[in-house]
């Protein structure tokens, strides 16, 4: 079965390398469609494709890099948490060691 194309899965989607709109032979003359040509729907259709994808793919960048950057920052704030627990903890055994010393000398 050869068949050139058909509307749903046409030959090609490229809109230049499509055939033109004609009118339909089915309809009477005189009828309410009357014959136009494409070039505004071509010239639009060409002009999306290009800057639609890079759009699309700088959103896509954008977003990724701001969540690395929430989560570098989120890393740095848990470090930061930990960092100030091991501090307290350790004035804590400071003060635990300077006692025990205390004690010591005094008897």
């Amino acid at each position: 079965m050869n068949t050139a194309g058909t509307i749903d899965r046409p030959l090609t989607h490229d809109p230049k390398k499509q055939a033109p709109m004609k009118p339909s032979t089915s309809e009477p003359v005189g009828s309410a469609t009357t014959d136009f040509t494409t070039t505004g729907a071509t010239e639009a259709r060409q002009n999306r494709t290009r800057e639609m994808q890079l759009m699309q793919e700088a959103l896509a960048r954008a977003h990724m890099h701001e969540r690395l950057h929430d989560a570098v920052r989120e890393r740095r704030a848990v470090r930061l948490a930990a960092a100030k627990r091991m501090q307290r903890r350790a004035e804590r055994a400071s003060l635990r060691a300077r006692r025990a010393l205390a004690m010591a000398v005094m008897q």
